[in-house]
Protein backbone atom coordinates (compact mmCIF):
# COMPACT_ATOMS: atom_id res chain seq x y z
CA UNK A 1 0.00 0.00 0.00
CA UNK A 2 1.27 3.48 -0.91
CA UNK A 3 1.96 5.64 2.14
CA UNK A 4 0.65 8.97 0.82
CA UNK A 5 1.54 10.79 4.04
CA UNK A 6 5.15 9.69 3.69
CA UNK A 7 5.10 10.69 0.02
CA UNK A 8 3.86 14.18 0.95
CA UNK A 9 6.68 14.49 3.49
CA UNK A 10 9.24 13.57 0.85
CA UNK A 11 7.76 16.06 -1.60
CA UNK A 12 7.72 18.84 0.99
CA UNK A 13 11.34 18.16 1.85
CA UNK A 14 12.32 18.38 -1.81
CA UNK A 15 10.39 21.63 -2.30
CA UNK A 16 12.06 23.07 0.79
CA UNK A 17 15.45 22.70 -0.90
CA UNK A 18 14.43 25.25 -3.52
CA UNK A 19 14.33 28.99 -2.92
CA UNK A 20 12.81 31.35 -5.46
CA UNK A 21 15.65 33.32 -6.98
CA UNK A 22 14.08 35.19 -9.89
CA UNK A 23 10.68 35.92 -11.42
CA UNK A 24 10.17 37.14 -14.97
CA UNK A 25 7.01 38.76 -16.33
CA UNK A 26 6.44 38.03 -20.00
CA UNK A 27 3.90 39.32 -22.49
CA UNK A 28 2.53 36.59 -24.77
CA UNK A 29 -0.28 36.61 -27.32
CA UNK A 30 -2.60 34.07 -28.84
CA UNK A 31 -4.19 34.05 -32.28
CA UNK A 32 -7.53 32.47 -33.04
CA UNK A 33 -8.00 30.46 -36.21
CA UNK A 34 -10.67 32.91 -37.38
CA UNK A 35 -12.48 36.07 -36.38
CA UNK A 36 -14.53 35.08 -33.36
CA UNK A 37 -17.77 36.99 -33.53
CA UNK A 38 -20.60 37.90 -31.21
CA UNK A 39 -22.19 36.25 -28.23
CA UNK A 40 -25.40 37.36 -26.52
CA UNK A 41 -23.94 40.54 -25.00
CA UNK A 42 -20.54 41.18 -26.60
CA UNK A 43 -19.56 42.17 -30.12
CA UNK A 44 -16.71 40.69 -32.12
CA UNK A 45 -14.29 38.83 -29.87
CA UNK A 46 -11.54 39.43 -32.41
CA UNK A 47 -8.50 37.42 -33.44
CA UNK A 48 -6.76 36.97 -30.08
CA UNK A 49 -5.29 38.93 -27.22
CA UNK A 50 -2.13 39.73 -25.29
CA UNK A 51 -1.77 38.36 -21.79
CA UNK A 52 0.87 38.00 -19.11
CA UNK A 53 2.65 34.94 -17.80
CA UNK A 54 5.08 34.52 -14.94
CA UNK A 55 8.24 32.42 -15.11
CA UNK A 56 9.68 31.44 -11.75
CA UNK A 57 13.27 30.25 -11.19
CA UNK A 58 14.86 28.65 -8.11
CA UNK A 59 18.38 28.68 -6.78
CA UNK A 60 18.64 24.97 -7.63
CA UNK A 61 18.05 25.54 -11.34
CA UNK A 62 14.37 24.60 -11.52
CA UNK A 63 11.77 26.72 -13.27
CA UNK A 64 8.06 26.81 -13.92
CA UNK A 65 5.70 29.14 -15.68
CA UNK A 66 2.02 29.90 -16.01
CA UNK A 67 -0.75 32.35 -16.74
CA UNK A 68 -0.65 35.25 -14.30
CA UNK A 69 -3.90 35.76 -12.40
CA UNK A 70 -6.01 34.78 -15.41
CA UNK A 71 -6.24 38.24 -16.91
CA UNK A 72 -4.43 40.66 -19.23
CA UNK A 73 -2.37 41.78 -16.39
CA UNK A 74 -0.72 44.67 -14.65
CA UNK A 75 2.99 44.47 -13.89
CA UNK A 76 3.68 44.67 -10.16
CA UNK A 77 7.31 44.08 -9.21
CA UNK A 78 6.38 44.51 -5.55
CA UNK A 79 4.36 41.30 -5.75
CA UNK A 80 7.39 39.49 -7.18
CA UNK A 81 9.59 40.80 -4.38
CA UNK A 82 7.33 39.18 -1.77
CA UNK A 83 8.25 35.77 -3.16
CA UNK A 84 11.94 36.22 -3.93
CA UNK A 85 14.10 34.33 -1.42
CA UNK A 86 11.25 32.21 -0.06
CA UNK A 87 11.30 28.42 -0.06
CA UNK A 88 8.82 26.89 -2.44
CA UNK A 89 7.47 24.79 0.43
CA UNK A 90 6.61 28.00 2.32
CA UNK A 91 4.04 29.01 -0.30
CA UNK A 92 3.06 25.74 -1.96
CA UNK A 93 1.78 22.41 -0.66
CA UNK A 94 1.46 19.51 -3.11
CA UNK A 95 -1.68 18.32 -1.31
CA UNK A 96 -3.40 21.74 -1.35
CA UNK A 97 -1.81 24.08 -3.88
CA UNK A 98 -0.81 27.67 -3.12
CA UNK A 99 -0.92 28.31 0.63
CA UNK A 100 -0.22 32.05 0.89
CA UNK A 101 -2.61 34.76 -0.31
CA UNK A 102 0.14 36.91 -1.83
CA UNK A 103 1.16 33.98 -4.05
CA UNK A 104 -2.26 33.11 -5.47
CA UNK A 105 -1.70 35.19 -8.60
CA UNK A 106 1.19 32.81 -9.38
CA UNK A 107 -1.11 29.79 -9.05
CA UNK A 108 -0.37 28.13 -12.39
CA UNK A 109 3.34 28.96 -12.37
CA UNK A 110 3.79 27.49 -8.89
CA UNK A 111 1.96 24.29 -9.81
CA UNK A 112 4.16 23.97 -12.88
CA UNK A 113 7.28 24.73 -10.84
CA UNK A 114 6.44 22.14 -8.17
CA UNK A 115 5.75 19.54 -10.83
CA UNK A 116 9.08 20.24 -12.50
CA UNK A 117 10.98 20.08 -9.20
CA UNK A 118 9.34 16.77 -8.29
CA UNK A 119 9.37 15.42 -11.86
CA UNK A 120 5.64 14.71 -11.66
CA UNK A 121 2.71 15.89 -13.83
CA UNK A 122 0.28 18.19 -12.05
CA UNK A 123 -2.61 15.79 -12.66
CA UNK A 124 -0.67 13.01 -10.90
CA UNK A 125 0.15 15.38 -8.05
CA UNK A 126 -3.63 15.74 -7.66
CA UNK A 127 -4.27 11.99 -7.71
CA UNK A 128 -4.93 11.18 -11.39
CA UNK A 129 -8.39 9.77 -10.66
CA UNK A 130 -10.11 11.39 -13.63
CA UNK A 131 -10.15 10.67 -17.36
CA UNK A 132 -7.13 10.93 -19.64
CA UNK A 133 -7.78 11.45 -22.47
CA UNK A 134 -10.80 13.53 -21.53
CA UNK A 135 -13.73 14.62 -23.70
CA UNK A 136 -13.23 18.13 -25.11
CA UNK A 137 -15.89 20.11 -26.96
CA UNK A 138 -15.63 22.94 -29.45
CA UNK A 139 -16.45 26.17 -27.62
CA UNK A 140 -15.93 28.49 -30.59
CA UNK A 141 -19.26 28.37 -32.44
CA UNK A 142 -20.33 31.95 -31.87
CA UNK A 143 -22.93 34.05 -33.69
CA UNK A 144 -20.94 34.31 -36.87
CA UNK A 145 -24.16 34.34 -38.86
CA UNK A 146 -24.33 37.94 -37.57
CA UNK A 147 -20.60 38.75 -37.85
CA UNK A 148 -18.69 40.63 -38.99
CA UNK A 149 -20.91 43.69 -38.86
CA UNK A 150 -20.09 44.77 -42.40
CA UNK A 151 -20.78 41.41 -44.02
CA UNK A 152 -22.54 38.89 -41.78
CA UNK A 153 -21.73 35.28 -42.58
CA UNK A 154 -25.28 33.94 -42.54
CA UNK A 155 -26.39 30.50 -41.42
CA UNK A 156 -24.00 28.70 -43.77
CA UNK A 157 -21.10 30.22 -41.81
CA UNK A 158 -22.13 28.28 -38.69
CA UNK A 159 -22.01 24.94 -40.49
CA UNK A 160 -18.74 25.88 -42.19
CA UNK A 161 -17.13 26.54 -38.83
CA UNK A 162 -18.46 23.27 -37.39
CA UNK A 163 -17.01 21.44 -40.41
CA UNK A 164 -13.60 23.06 -39.99
CA UNK A 165 -13.50 22.38 -36.26
CA UNK A 166 -14.63 18.78 -36.79
CA UNK A 167 -11.62 18.43 -39.07
CA UNK A 168 -9.40 19.67 -36.24
CA UNK A 169 -10.58 16.80 -34.05
CA UNK A 170 -13.67 18.11 -32.25
CA UNK A 171 -16.76 15.93 -32.18
CA UNK A 172 -19.00 17.91 -29.80
CA UNK A 173 -20.15 21.51 -30.13
CA UNK A 174 -21.37 24.35 -27.93
CA UNK A 175 -23.29 26.97 -29.86
CA UNK A 176 -24.16 30.46 -28.72
CA UNK A 177 -27.80 31.44 -28.45
CA UNK A 178 -29.35 34.71 -27.25
CA UNK A 179 -29.46 36.76 -30.42
CA UNK A 180 -32.24 38.73 -28.77
CA UNK A 181 -32.57 41.28 -27.35
CA UNK A 182 -29.18 42.88 -28.18
CA UNK A 183 -28.78 41.89 -31.83
CA UNK A 184 -32.30 41.05 -32.96
CA UNK A 185 -35.86 41.44 -31.70
CA UNK A 186 -37.23 38.55 -29.68
CA UNK A 187 -39.42 37.18 -32.44
CA UNK A 188 -36.62 36.89 -34.99
CA UNK A 189 -33.85 36.28 -32.48
CA UNK A 190 -35.59 33.34 -30.84
CA UNK A 191 -36.50 31.96 -34.26
CA UNK A 192 -32.85 32.15 -35.34
CA UNK A 193 -31.60 30.49 -32.14
CA UNK A 194 -33.99 27.61 -32.75
CA UNK A 195 -33.03 27.40 -36.41
CA UNK A 196 -29.30 27.28 -35.66
CA UNK A 197 -29.77 24.63 -32.98
CA UNK A 198 -31.81 22.39 -35.24
CA UNK A 199 -29.44 22.95 -38.16
CA UNK A 200 -26.32 21.88 -36.24
CA UNK A 201 -28.12 18.91 -34.73
CA UNK A 202 -29.27 17.84 -38.18
CA UNK A 203 -25.73 17.94 -39.54
CA UNK A 204 -24.15 16.27 -36.49
CA UNK A 205 -26.69 13.82 -35.12
CA UNK A 206 -24.19 12.00 -32.88
CA UNK A 207 -22.55 15.06 -31.32
CA UNK A 208 -23.01 16.19 -27.76
CA UNK A 209 -24.69 19.50 -28.47
CA UNK A 210 -24.61 22.27 -25.88
CA UNK A 211 -26.08 25.78 -26.02
CA UNK A 212 -24.96 28.88 -24.10
CA UNK A 213 -27.31 31.84 -23.61
CA UNK A 214 -24.92 33.99 -21.54
CA UNK A 215 -27.80 34.70 -19.13
CA UNK A 216 -29.85 36.91 -21.48
CA UNK A 217 -32.98 34.76 -21.74
CA UNK A 218 -35.98 35.19 -19.49
CA UNK A 219 -37.50 32.06 -18.02
CA UNK A 220 -40.51 32.32 -20.30
CA UNK A 221 -38.41 32.68 -23.46
CA UNK A 222 -36.18 29.79 -22.38
CA UNK A 223 -39.18 27.51 -21.90
CA UNK A 224 -40.37 28.48 -25.37
CA UNK A 225 -36.94 27.71 -26.81
CA UNK A 226 -36.70 24.34 -25.02
CA UNK A 227 -40.11 23.24 -26.28
CA UNK A 228 -39.08 23.96 -29.88
CA UNK A 229 -35.77 22.04 -29.65
CA UNK A 230 -36.88 19.25 -27.31
CA UNK A 231 -36.11 16.61 -29.94
CA UNK A 232 -32.54 17.91 -30.42
CA UNK A 233 -31.23 15.96 -27.42
CA UNK A 234 -29.29 18.90 -25.95
CA UNK A 235 -26.46 17.83 -23.66
CA UNK A 236 -26.72 20.94 -21.54
CA UNK A 237 -28.08 24.48 -21.47
CA UNK A 238 -25.48 26.90 -20.13
CA UNK A 239 -26.28 30.16 -18.36
CA UNK A 240 -29.93 30.27 -19.43
CA UNK A 241 -30.52 33.31 -17.19
CA UNK A 242 -28.98 34.79 -14.05
CA UNK A 243 -29.04 32.06 -11.39
CA UNK A 244 -32.36 32.10 -9.59
CA UNK A 245 -33.67 29.27 -7.45
CA UNK A 246 -37.31 29.51 -8.53
CA UNK A 247 -36.51 30.02 -12.21
CA UNK A 248 -33.97 27.21 -12.21
CA UNK A 249 -36.46 24.90 -10.55
CA UNK A 250 -39.14 25.71 -13.11
CA UNK A 251 -36.69 25.15 -15.96
CA UNK A 252 -35.57 21.83 -14.45
CA UNK A 253 -39.19 20.70 -14.12
CA UNK A 254 -39.88 21.73 -17.70
CA UNK A 255 -36.80 19.87 -18.94
CA UNK A 256 -37.86 16.80 -16.99
CA UNK A 257 -41.05 16.81 -19.05
CA UNK A 258 -39.71 17.73 -22.47
CA UNK A 259 -35.98 16.89 -22.49
CA UNK A 260 -35.07 15.01 -19.29
CA UNK A 261 -31.53 14.14 -20.38
CA UNK A 262 -30.55 17.81 -20.78
CA UNK A 263 -28.43 19.25 -17.98
CA UNK A 264 -28.29 22.84 -16.72
CA UNK A 265 -24.79 24.32 -16.39
CA UNK A 266 -23.96 27.61 -14.69
CA UNK A 267 -21.59 29.53 -12.45
CA UNK A 268 -19.18 31.19 -14.88
CA UNK A 269 -19.88 34.83 -14.05
CA UNK A 270 -19.37 36.25 -10.53
CA UNK A 271 -20.03 32.87 -8.93
CA UNK A 272 -21.68 32.49 -5.55
CA UNK A 273 -20.30 29.01 -4.92
CA UNK A 274 -22.37 28.12 -1.81
CA UNK A 275 -25.53 29.13 -3.69
CA UNK A 276 -24.50 27.08 -6.73
CA UNK A 277 -23.87 24.05 -4.55
CA UNK A 278 -27.25 24.47 -2.91
CA UNK A 279 -28.86 24.38 -6.36
CA UNK A 280 -26.94 21.20 -7.15
CA UNK A 281 -28.05 19.59 -3.89
CA UNK A 282 -31.65 20.48 -4.69
CA UNK A 283 -31.34 18.81 -8.09
CA UNK A 284 -31.97 21.96 -10.11
CA UNK A 285 -28.41 22.57 -11.35
CA UNK A 286 -26.25 19.84 -12.85
CA UNK A 287 -22.83 21.30 -13.75
CA UNK A 288 -20.87 24.13 -12.10
CA UNK A 289 -18.49 26.19 -14.22
CA UNK A 290 -16.36 28.75 -12.37
CA UNK A 291 -13.56 30.01 -14.64
CA UNK A 292 -10.38 27.97 -14.26
CA UNK A 293 -8.28 31.14 -13.94
CA UNK A 294 -10.72 33.69 -12.56
CA UNK A 295 -11.75 31.33 -9.76
CA UNK A 296 -8.31 29.78 -9.53
CA UNK A 297 -6.67 26.39 -9.83
CA UNK A 298 -5.94 26.21 -6.11
CA UNK A 299 -9.51 27.28 -5.28
CA UNK A 300 -10.82 24.46 -7.47
CA UNK A 301 -8.45 22.01 -5.78
CA UNK A 302 -9.65 23.00 -2.34
CA UNK A 303 -13.25 22.55 -3.43
CA UNK A 304 -12.76 19.13 -5.04
CA UNK A 305 -13.07 16.98 -1.88
CA UNK A 306 -16.49 18.49 -1.15
CA UNK A 307 -17.54 18.10 -4.78
CA UNK A 308 -16.26 14.53 -5.01
CA UNK A 309 -18.21 13.48 -1.92
CA UNK A 310 -21.40 14.79 -3.53
CA UNK A 311 -20.41 13.61 -7.03
CA UNK A 312 -20.87 17.13 -8.40
CA UNK A 313 -20.19 17.53 -12.12
CA UNK A 314 -17.85 20.36 -13.07
CA UNK A 315 -16.66 21.89 -16.32
CA UNK A 316 -14.72 25.12 -15.66
CA UNK A 317 -15.12 28.01 -18.06
CA UNK A 318 -12.04 28.43 -20.32
CA UNK A 319 -13.00 30.94 -22.97
CA UNK A 320 -10.21 33.06 -24.41
CA UNK A 321 -7.11 30.86 -24.18
CA UNK A 322 -6.23 27.32 -25.20
CA UNK A 323 -3.82 27.52 -22.27
CA UNK A 324 -6.88 27.48 -19.99
CA UNK A 325 -8.28 24.46 -21.85
CA UNK A 326 -5.08 22.60 -21.00
CA UNK A 327 -5.15 23.62 -17.34
CA UNK A 328 -8.74 22.39 -17.12
CA UNK A 329 -7.89 19.15 -18.91
CA UNK A 330 -5.18 18.55 -16.28
CA UNK A 331 -7.76 19.12 -13.55
CA UNK A 332 -10.14 16.76 -15.35
CA UNK A 333 -7.45 14.07 -15.48
CA UNK A 334 -7.45 14.26 -11.68
CA UNK A 335 -11.17 14.66 -10.89
CA UNK A 336 -13.70 11.92 -11.66
CA UNK A 337 -16.79 14.02 -12.32
CA UNK A 338 -15.74 16.31 -15.18
CA UNK A 339 -17.80 15.13 -18.18
CA UNK A 340 -16.14 17.38 -20.77
CA UNK A 341 -13.73 20.32 -21.20
CA UNK A 342 -14.32 23.56 -23.09
CA UNK A 343 -11.95 23.70 -26.04
CA UNK A 344 -10.51 27.00 -27.26
CA UNK A 345 -9.05 27.13 -30.77
CA UNK A 346 -5.86 29.16 -30.86
CA UNK A 347 -2.13 29.16 -31.41
CA UNK A 348 -0.17 30.79 -28.61
CA UNK A 349 3.01 32.44 -29.83
CA UNK A 350 6.08 31.40 -27.89
CA UNK A 351 4.39 28.41 -26.23
CA UNK A 352 4.90 24.80 -27.27
CA UNK A 353 1.94 22.75 -26.16
CA UNK A 354 2.05 20.14 -28.90
CA UNK A 355 2.19 17.33 -26.32
CA UNK A 356 -1.48 18.06 -25.65
CA UNK A 357 -3.39 16.65 -28.57
CA UNK A 358 -7.00 16.29 -29.61
CA UNK A 359 -8.20 13.18 -31.40
CA UNK A 360 -11.78 12.09 -32.04
CA UNK A 361 -13.12 14.59 -29.52
CA UNK A 362 -10.76 13.72 -26.67
CA UNK A 363 -7.85 15.70 -25.27
CA UNK A 364 -4.76 13.83 -24.04
CA UNK A 365 -2.88 15.40 -21.14
CA UNK A 366 0.84 14.57 -21.43
CA UNK A 367 2.54 12.51 -18.76
CA UNK A 368 5.24 15.17 -18.37
CA UNK A 369 6.38 17.19 -15.34
CA UNK A 370 4.25 20.18 -14.36
CA UNK A 371 1.61 21.08 -16.91
CA UNK A 372 3.70 19.62 -19.74
CA UNK A 373 3.92 22.83 -21.78
CA UNK A 374 7.12 24.66 -22.70
CA UNK A 375 7.48 28.43 -22.68
CA UNK A 376 9.93 29.18 -25.48
CA UNK A 377 9.79 32.96 -25.63
CA UNK A 378 7.83 36.05 -24.75
CA UNK A 379 8.34 39.81 -24.49
CA UNK A 380 9.78 40.58 -21.09
CA UNK A 381 8.11 43.57 -19.42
Amino acid sequence: MIDFRKMDEIREEELSRHKISKIRTLKVRNRYHRLNGKNAFRGEHGYGEEFMVKEIFTDQGAKGWGLFAGRPCRVDQRADSLLIGRRVSDIFDTAKGVTEKEALEYDFALHDLAGNILNVPVFRMLGAEGSNPIACYDGAILMDDLSPDGKPGGLSKILEECRIDYGMGYRDFKIKIGRAPKWMGWKNGLKRDIEVTRMVRGRYPKAKLMVDANSVYSLEKMLEYVKEVADCDLYWIEEPFVENRDANRRLRDFLNEYSPQTMIADGEAEPDVPFLLSLVEEGILDVIQMDIAGYGFTAWRQLLPVLAEKKVKISPHNWGLKLKTHYTAALGAAYTHMPTVEGVLDETEGVNFEEYYLYEGKMTVPDLPGFGMELEWGLEV
